[in-house]
């Protein structure tokens, strides 16, 4: 074959005949921050169990303050699944059913409150879209509506990790993982609690507890007791590679999502491994 026929028909690249699970060869190409393709996005995680589970009394003042705060930032309303999740993964075990096929079932209801959530800001404009146009259509559908809603659950589904009967990648994960893609300008994740303690306040002895309104993901890792989001999102935190922290706010409490959204230290911050710009 000619010199001439071989150029032709290859691509000149760092990484040919090379293996793309060997972290020195991509470290030239990869080890670069990647360009923020959403840099103006605010992406907000509202809890199912904390939130949307308490019914009107939580939900109505949540969906007044997201209204409010839509002339000020173009938002990303993520939601997680709650009690009825918890109901099917109890199901699901006693048929033995795997890992994989938990996760959907779980993430049907994260989207059946985020069709809940929609329907309150229907409005204001907002909608609720699945996960293909979150990944595809997302710049378009915000450029003439200020939010959209989601589905928080990341859509492993059946390929999740069997490495857990319960599905560890679930929403607080999932609302992580996109607005790192993304390169969002900031992740709040809205509890029923003001953050992290050092102790589960709502336990025996919880007066105890203290809040930790700053702190790493490494240092969480080492945390023995109960926290208020998926332990696996710390993991994702150790490869973040845009958002430096994220906020954890109590969203029982007006005005918290709106002071954190401000910029303003109202809850725990929790930094993660991400290099600063």
């Amino acid at each position: 074959m000619s010199d001439l026929t071989n150029t032709i028909k290859h691509v000149s690249s760092p990484l040919a005949r090379q293996t793309l699970l060997d972290s020195e060869l991509t470290r030239p190409v990869a080890g670069r921050r990647p360009i923020r393709i959403l840099p103006w996005l605010q992406v907000v995680k509202i809890g199912g169990r904390s939130i949307m589970d308490r019914g009107a009394d939580a939900i109505l003042p949540v969906v007044d303050e997201l209204r409010k705060l839509l002339p000020e930032h173009r938002l990303l309303i993520l939601t997680g699944a709650g009690i009825r999740a918890r109901h099917v993964y109890s199901v699901g075990l006693d048929l033995g059913l795997p890992v994989g096929s938990l996760a959907p079932l779980a993430a049907s209801e994260a989207g059946q409150n985020g069709h809940i959530l929609a329907s309150l800001l229907a409005p204001e404009g907002v909608s609720y879209v699945e996960h293909p146009t979150i990944a595809n259509q997302l710049a378009i559908h915000l450029t003439s509506a200020r939010g959209l809603v989601g589905s928080a659950f990341p859509p492993y589904h059946h390929h999740e990790f069997p490495g857990s009967r319960i599905p560890p990648h679930r929403a607080d994960t999932g609302a992580f993982l996109l607005a790192d893609a993304l390169g969002a300008a900031g992740l709040t994740i809205v509890e029923d609690v003001d953050g992290v303690y050092t102790a589960d306040p709502k336990a025996p002895g919880g007066e105890q507890a203290q809040l930790l309104r700053e702190t790493s993901a490494a240092d969480l890792a080492k945390h023995q007791g109960t926290l208020p989001f998926d332990r696996a999102l710390l993991e994702v935190m150790a490869t973040a590679r845009h958002l430096g922290h994220v906020q954890i706010v109590n969203g029982l409490v007006p005005g918290r999502l709106t002071a954190a959204l401000r910029g303003e230290h109202v809850g725990t911050i929790i930094h993660t491994n991400a290099r600063p710009v």
